[in-house]
Parts: structure tokens; C-alpha cells; sequence
């Protein structure tokens, strides 16, 4: 194999001089071609650190544009790319970080119709994505082009790396063969996420894609485990997996050969808001519009905040009567809600919908949650009211 030129030696003469990178892994990077779905906190810095490392092609799959919120974490935009699509200002990140990699933009959602057509340009892909339907859609349209998938998530304070679709290993739906109910499920905004915990569990990711792609014969990949870290504790655990011979993706009879509805299959809409609540749920919602006509009325109800204080002072409905309950304090402090028609609120509609089900089991009557949470509110009615 040829020897790199001159300036490529000496931009990558740290992997050249190791034992198992050299000019032939050097050479195989620059070949490679590695997809990366989403540009936030996982595949900021997994992006960066694939761009650096020389890999000749990265695909990136992006949808969102940056926000405030974002910059704490995501760390390939900066504050001047506050509002620009993610996918320009990733792109202008890279080039920067590396002109001598070509960048493909795929711009907007990966969806049952493209996903397929898109991986399969691809050796390997890695998910950065933070939702349940497009991580089971990654997943399975890995499966069925045969293309590897480095999977991560973080929350709060813990971080997953994993590697699936490998020949004879296991995939994500052998870990989690079904999604969890949609009303339950907190995502970075509801729950939070210390801003260096994705950076370990991207860089992680890279470099789990990196060893792929170098094919290092005495290296040890993530196939058939999954790394948990706990990052208060900071410790590291390791879980092993297997395939599983009846998972309906992977297993010796997949029930799954195309891609289906992953939204319906995990109970939310385009935009990850909780839809289609089963028939024994008791908790009715309510939408934005609908609460903001309830509250114009003479007998309007209790609006009831059950985010966290630093939420609550950012932007909260007191103007019209809201208390502020955090989530956590509600079972506590039911005693000290008023005996009307109660109106529960969160971000994006997961802890109000819990909440309401305590308070139903606390033999509460009259209660409602605001269905897509106070983002709803600001899209719906008031385009200035400032939700994290």
C-alpha cells in the first residue's frame, strides 16, 4: 500500500507511527465511508474526532437547527450558529477541522422511505440520535443492509456505547426488543444531561468506528457488550449480549424485512409528543389551543408546573394562576393542591402525563396534562414564551 504524501504524514503522524494504524490503517480511513445521524450531543464530538482522524467520506443525516440550549453540550456549533441549520454549521466545522474530508449532507429526518437507500452508501454507521423511533429505525435498517451501527445515549448522568449488526451479533432490538410507553419516557430537555458526558460517550463512539474501520485483527470491538457509564460515580460497567434467536429484526426467523412506522410502533408523532394513549390510560389531555380558551373562561382551572425551578423561572404560565409543584414533590404535597379542575404542564408532556397519573391514584378527579407540554404552548400560542 502506498505511503501518504507528505502533508498527510504529517497531519496524521501520530496514527502512523502506531502498530496497528501505520500508512494501511491511515490508508483504510481515508477510504472509509462512516454515516453519522445527528449532529447534537453524541455526534458532535464523534464527528469531529472521524473528521480528524481522516475519515474520507462522513455522511450526516440532520434535520434541526442550532439553539441556545444546545451549546452546552454540542460542541461542534458555537454562539454566532445560534439559529443556522446544524447541518451548515456542522459542515463549516469539519472543513475547518479537516479540509482534506468530503462531508455529505442529508438534509432532514431519516425516515422509513430513505433510510435504507442512505446507509447502505455506508460501512458503518453510528447514532446520534435521541429518540426511540429513529434509534429502532437506524437499528433495523442496519440489519437488513448488513452495515454495522455504533449505538450511544446519555441522560442525566449515565452514557451507553454499543456495537451492533455485526455478522452473528447482536442488535438493538436483542437488548430492547420493544420501546417503552411513550408517556414515560424523559428525554434531554425533560430530564436533563451533564454537557461532558455525551463528549465521553461520542468520542467513544468515534472511537469504537475508527478500530472498525482499521479492522485491527488483535483489537476488541463492542459487539456482543454494552458499556454503561455512570458518570457521578465515574464507573464503568460492561453488560454482555447475544443475539437473540428469536428477535424479529436479527434472529434466525425476522418477522421484520422492511421498514415500518416507527413512530406508531413507539407511540409519539413526527415530533416525539406522546400520541395514541392506550384505552385503560385514564389521563385526558389537553392541547395548547384548548387551554388557552379554558383559562380565558370564568371558570378557568388550576394550571399546575411540575418542571424544575430553574424551568420555572426561565418562563412558567403564573399569570394565570399557575403553581409550581416539581415532579418530585407532587406526591408529598397533593394535599396542598386545590379541590378544582387541575391542568398539569411540563416541557414536552412526559412528566405531566406521569404526574397526573399519581394524581389519579391519589384519588384526585377533574385532572388533565397538557398534551406536547409548554413547547406546544409556544408554537401554538405565545411564539415568546421561552421553554428550555
Amino acid at each position: 500500500m502506498d505511503s501518504p504524501a507528505p502533508r498527510d504524514a504529517l497531519r496524521y503522524a501520530r496514527h502512523l507511527v502506531l502498530k496497528h494504524v501505520g500508512a494501511r490503517g491511515q490508508a483504510r480511513l481515508h477510504e472509509g465511508r462512516v454515516l453519522v445521524v445527528g449532529a447534537g450531543g453524541l455526534g458532535s464530538p464523534a464527528l469531529m474526532y472521524l473528521a480528524a482522524a481522516g475519515v474520507g467520506t462522513i455522511g450526516l443525516v440532520e434535520f434541526d437547527v442550532v439553539d441556545l440550549t444546545n451549546l452546552q453540550r454540542q460542541v461542534l456549533h458555537g454562539t454566532a450558529d445560534v439559529g443556522r441549520p446544524k447541518l451548515d454549521s456542522a459542515r463549516d466545522g469539519l472543513r475547518s477541522l479537516n479540509p482534506e474530508v468530503r462531508v455529505v449532507p442529508h438534509p432532514g429526518r431519516l425516515t422509513r422511505e430513505n433510510a435504507r437507500e442512505i446507509v447502505r452508501g455506508y460501512d458503518l454507521v453510528v447514532d446520534g440520535s435521541d429518540n426511540f423511533p429513529t434509534r429502532y429505525l437506524v437499528n433495523d435498517a442496519c440489519v437488513l443492509e448488513g452495515v454495522p451501527l455504533v449505538y450511544g445515549a446519555v441522560l442525566q448522568w449515565e452514557g451507553q456505547v454499543s456495537l451492533f449488526a455485526t455478522e452473528d451479533g447482536p442488535c438493538y432490538r436483542c437488548l430492547f426488543r420493544e420501546p417503552p410507553p411513550a408517556a414515560q419516557v424523559q428525554n434531554c430537555a425533560e430530564a436533563g444531561v451533564f454537557g461532558a458526558l455525551p463528549g465521553i460517550v461520542g468520542a467513544t463512539q468515534a472511537l469504537e468506528a475508527l478500530k472498525a474501520l482499521i479492522d485491527i485483527p488483535e483489537g476488541r470491538s463492542l459487539a456482543g457488550r454494552l458499556l454503561l457509564l455512570d458518570a457521578l460515580e465515574m464507573r464503568w460497567r460492561e453488560v454482555e449480549l447475544r443475539r437473540d434467536p428469536e428477535c424479529p429484526v436479527c434472529g434466525d426467523d425476522p418477522s421484520v424485512t422492511e421498514l415500518i412506522d416507527y413512530e406508531f410502533f413507539c407511540g409519539v408523532d413526527a415530533d416525539g409528543r406522546p400520541v395514541g394513549v392506550a384505552a385503560d390510560d385514564r389521563v385526558e389531555s389537553i392541547d395548547a389551543v384548548q387551554l388557552r380558551d379554558a383559562l380565558a373562561a370564568e371558570r378557568a382551572p388550576t394550571v399546575v408546573d411540575v418542571r424544575e425551578r430553574w424551568e420555572w423561572e426561565i418562563a412558567n404560565l403564573g399569570e394565570f394562576g399557575a403553581v409550581h409543584m416539581p415532579l418530585e414533590e407532587l406526591p408529598s404535597r397533593v394535599a396542598e393542591l386545590p379541590d378544582r379542575s387541575l391542568v398539569l404542564v411540563c416541557s414536552v408532556g412526559a412528566r405531566s402525563h406521569a404526574a397526573a397519573l399519581h394524581l389519579l391514584d391519589a384519588g384526585r378527579t377533574r385532572i388533565q396534562h397538557l398534551r406536547g407540554g409548554l413547547r406546544s404552548w409556544r408554537a401554538e400560542v405565545d411564539p415568546d414564551f421561552d421553554v428550555a
